[in-house]
């Protein structure tokens, strides 16, 4: 979502590839059947790392994989 790829809708795109990545991964719910993100949060940090400087990419990286870590 950082690149711009498309004239419209990075962010969209990427927050969906995110969910699908999830879902292929068996990580979009939890056990119990509930989501891992809800609607709200993903807004929330997709924004939040479109709005992220470059150097705080390690940062985001880290937030991302905490969030689907099995363990959360």
């Amino acid at each position: 979502m950082k690149n711009h790829s498309f004239t419209d809708g990075n962010k969209r795109i990427a927050a969906g590839l995110f969910v699908y990545f999830m879902d292929k991964n068996g990580v979009l719910f939890r056990a119990d059947g509930s989501k891992r993100i809800g609607d709200n949060a993903l807004v929330a940090i997709t924004i939040m790392i479109a709005e992220s400087q470059p150097e705080e990419k390690e940062t985001m990286m880290k937030l991302v994989v905490n969030l689907i870590n099995e363990k959360n």
